[in-house]
């Protein structure tokens, strides 16, 4: 099979894929998702909880309530956007492609949104900003995770799909890093907009998007726009479970990451929490990267996906499990790095299989946005089950045993898929 860099040709947006696309290409695909995850990160990780901290005094409300609330109300919102936006893009007919028109508007929105939070003065404003940086960076999120499917063939998703892994975890260690050495939670934003906004721009100057032909465009129906975003469980049973055992091992891993800087602080009083943070990520990060492409390599050379979801779903399992019953610093550590081995090649794996039970060429990007709900709703979910087990029913050593048990039962489902060995 050949290789060839997608900006040589426009070719056919809805043909299945059979030229190995070049390094460059994956390269700059990556840093934009590196990018996006920046914008994301850094509040989560950092700046939304130094906000919640400033800003719980005058609402009555405890600060890992707050913050429960604020992301909870952000992640309802990245669960719509997504496969929204994925949608729209699967029937744009721009000249510069159907991807890249929402790349950059969803990128240049999120940098604005981020600017937003860097000036709030309340929790309101607050809310408002990241409901818009939620808004805007799901549509660019959407948009390239489309790219995939559109332009890499089956036997190099895995790979590819390793290298995306990589972005994320590189996105979540630049963007803490970012939001601690700034000096404050308005640089720290600001840092993080400039990030994201020049991240995308590699890609989107140097790769030449798929267009797709007017005639290709199905009829406009809102009710039938509306009704593709059901994709029924019955009808596409593979699809179903995919999409569920990717929803519990997030939640599992949302549950973990959410009160991560208080658990620091408030449980095992670390002296510096923030700076515990940046360590535990960079810890995790250093064993993700280490198996997240070897992961997606050796799935691609085999030709397997399911034993490789399950058995890192395991391993996550284990890792979150250690947080519960093992409560000390050099316990998280190892957490830490056990949770990254698992997620590396999760990440991985778990993206080449969910490309290979897409429905339909036409409607990749709304598909992987329905797929993608799996990677927002946890984060409406953790908050809502996080929150009351923290203050009122048994704190951390309950949560990391309700978040192991969450990520075993997704490792264990995945071998319902039928379709992919």
């Amino acid at each position: 099979m050949t290789t060839t860099d997608p900006s040589d040709a426009l070719g056919d947006a809805l043909a299945e894929p059979v030229a190995r696309v070049g390094r460059g290409w994956t390269a700059s695909l990556s840093l934009a998702n590196v990018a996006i995850w920046v914008g994301w990160y850094g509040p989560l990780q950092i700046l939304l909880a130094r906000q919640a901290e400033d800003f719980a005094p005058g609402t009555g409300m405890s600060k890992e309530t707050l913050l429960a609330w604020v992301t909870g109300v952000g992640a309802a919102v990245s669960l719509v956007a997504n496969p929204f936006f994925g949608a729209l893009s699967d029937r744009t007919t721009a000249r510069r492609g159907r991807r890249t028109p929402w790349i950059v508007a969803g990128s240049a929105g999120g940098a604005l949104s981020l600017l937003l939070l860097a000036g709030a003065d309340g929790l309101w404003l607050m809310t408002l900003g990241w409901c818009l940086v939620q808004l805007t960076l799901n549509a660019s999120f959407a948009a390239v995770t489309a790219a995939v499917p559109d332009r890499v063939p089956r036997l190099q998703r895995g790979v590819v799909g390793g290298w995306l892994g990589a972005a994320q975890i590189l996105g979540a260690v630049v963007g803490t890093a970012l939001a601690t050495a700034a000096g404050g939670i308005a640089a720290g934003y600001a840092a993080c907009a400039v990030f994201t906004l020049a991240g995308v721009a590699p890609y989107v100057l140097r790769h030449r998007d798929l267009r797709l032909a007017p005639a290709d465009r199905p009829p406009w129906s809102s009710r039938a726009f509306v009704r593709g975003f059901w994709l029924s469980p019955r009808r596409y049973p593979d699809f179903g479970w995919a999409w569920l055992t990717r929803f519990l091992i997030n939640l599992s891993n949302a549950l973990v990451i959410l009160y991560l800087l208080y658990y620091l602080r408030d449980r095992l009083h670390y002296d510096d929490p923030e700076q515990g943070v940046l360590i535990l990520t960079a810890v995790d990060s250093v064993a993700l990267l280490a198996t997240v492409v070897v992961g997606g390599v050796w799935s691609d050379r085999t030709g397997r996906r399911k034993p490789f979801v399950k058995w890192s779903g395991v391993l996550m399992a284990l890792a979150t499990a250690l947080l519960s019953f093992w409560q000390t610093w050099p316990s998280a550590i190892v957490a830490a790095a056990l949770l990254g081995v698992g997620l590396g090649v999760f990440m991985s794996v778990d993206f080449a299989l969910m490309t290979d039970v897409l429905p339909r060429a036409l409607d990749r990007g709304k598909d992987l946005g329905v797929i993608n709900i799996a990677n927002a709703l946890p984060q409406v979910a953790a908050p809502a089950l996080a929150a009351p087990i923290v203050t009122h029913l048994g704190g951390y050593r309950v949560l990391y045993g309700v978040a192991a048990a969450v990520g075993l039962a997704g490792a264990v489902l995945v071998g319902r898929i039928r379709s992919v060995d």
